[in-house]
């Protein structure tokens, strides 16, 4: 039946959400190797996200998002009608994802930060006297250079995406649709005592899981 396998289209939507995230992350990450006037500011503000609890998380966006919240608030405040974000099932997920890359995007900045302010200076002093503008040097140099870490989060973002787990679980407790698979696989253990069952559906995840890894091993 189609509803057994829903969960595994639940996943696409943090797969994606996956890819908006680190585009968003290495976006900043590359601005913010820069000078920019106040970025020890704007790094903090966008990795404070990673160093709050995932619960807390949970609990602070399912009082933004519900149907009397603070974002329908600020909507009716502008005369827009409110929005069933985790009560409609064609929106739900999509809030859910927005949340995770809200949550996780500051930490993949840091790391791409980090790689992008490894690169010797000499490099762009060079490509600028080439006459290289920037999106020569991000392309030529930058992305070449902190490709391995491109990898190593793409596997951790897209690999976190399969198991989504804290979010969708304490915002909707996996209701109007948003059920993933781990939500699935704890509610099978814990609600109705298929331990073995449960057993064996986090194992199809780890070979789901290392398949998809592989593959990401083998694009890049």
């Amino acid at each position: 039946r189609v509803e057994n396998y829903r969960v595994f289209f639940v996943s696409l939507y943090y797969f994606a959400a996956s890819f908006i995230q680190m585009a968003i992350a290495l976006f900043f990450g590359t601005i913010l190797s820069f000078s920019v006037r106040g970025k020890n500011i704007f790094k903090g503000i966008l990795f404070f996200p990673n160093l709050i609890n995932g619960v807390a998380i949970g609990l602070i966006f399912l009082y933004f998002f519900k149907d009397t919240g603070t974002l329908n608030s600020v909507l009716k405040l502008f005369g827009f009608q409110e929005v069933l974000w985790l009560s409609n099932p064609d929106l739900v997920n999509y809030s859910l994802a927005g949340t995770s890359i809200w949550r996780y995007m500051g930490y993949n900045m840091i790391m791409f930060l980090g790689a992008i302010q490894s690169i010797p200076p000499e490099i762009y002093e060079a490509a600028e006297l080439d006459g290289a503008n920037k999106w020569q040097v991000f392309r030529r140099i930058i992305f070449p250079s902190i490709l391995p870490i491109v990898k190593l989060m793409f596997i951790l973002s897209i690999t976190g995406s399969l198991s989504a787990f804290e979010t969708p679980y304490i915002m909707t407790g996996g209701g109007n649709g948003s059920e993933t698979f781990v939500i699935r696989t704890v509610s099978t253990a814990f609600n109705f005592n298929k331990i073995g069952l449960a057993s064996a559906m986090a194992i199809v995840l780890t070979v789901i899981v290392l398949f998809v890894s592989f593959i990401q091993n083998k694009f890049f």
